[in-house]
């Protein structure tokens, strides 16, 4: 997979990048990140990449024309460019399972107020949020969809059966982990996972993960129920 990330503040994606699980698919070769500094494809002295709102308000909105010419510049034929906003549909397991299928992202992390409106209609296939909040720029989302997605490419998490067993891959939470020591400051292990019994331990944990699910995300769990 080979992932474009156009930003103003590029350089905030250098050492997340060189980290753990990414760090170790960028030196396998299992997906490439170039990151394009946005304000190198304006044309005026200044390179000024954001002007004020028409109709008047507050804040900058960053303007249409370096960014086409940054989508252009690396958009080929398979891409798929999304722009990263609040105003997105969620990113979801599913749907992080079907960009990591995706050969080339675009990734537009919006600036300031965010960006022309004619980008979004005439440039972006997805618009994609991380959650119903606001950050200062796009770039902490755009890590989000990168960590969420790189993660599924195969051969990048070397337990690759350990990603079935995560949160949401089956509607609902992960059941809870235990490990050494047996008891920790008074507090021991359920005895059903120290047993050896496959069958007991499976039905323990889907009734613990259904349990927390109802619990923390009802409106996960209520689909499951009715159907």
């Amino acid at each position: 997979m080979e992932i474009d990330i156009l930003s103003l503040f590029p350089d905030y994606f250098t050492s997340p990048l060189e980290q753990s699980i990414l760090k170790r698919a960028l030196s396998r070769g299992l997906v490439s990140i170039r990151t394009h500094n946005i304000r190198d494809f304006c044309e005026d002295r200044h390179k000024m990449a954001d002007d004020k709102p028409f109709g008047g308000g507050p804040g900058m909105v960053m303007k249409p024309e370096p960014i086409a010419r940054a989508i252009r510049s690396v958009k080929k034929k398979g891409s798929r460019v999304i722009y990263l906003s609040p105003q997105g549909t969620p990113l979801t397991a599913q749907q992080s399972h079907r960009l990591s299928e995706c050969d080339h992202l675009i990734l537009l992390c919006g600036h300031y107020e965010g960006i022309d409106e004619r980008i979004l209609e005439h440039f972006v296939d997805d618009e994609i949020s991380i959650g119903d909040f606001v950050l200062t720029s796009g770039c902490p989302a755009a890590l989000t969809l990168i960590d969420a997605v790189v993660r599924l490419i195969p051969g990048v998490v070397g337990d690759e059966e350990s990603i079935k067993q995560d949160s949401f891959e089956k509607g609902i939470f992960d059941h809870p982990h235990y490990t050494q020591p047996r008891e920790f400051e008074g507090h021991a292990v359920p005895q059903v996972l120290l047993e050896g019994h496959h069958g007991k331990i499976t039905a323990w944990r889907k009734a613990k993960a259904l349990e927390k699910t109802k619990k923390m995300r009802p409106d996960l769990v209520f689909p499951l129920e009715t159907n």
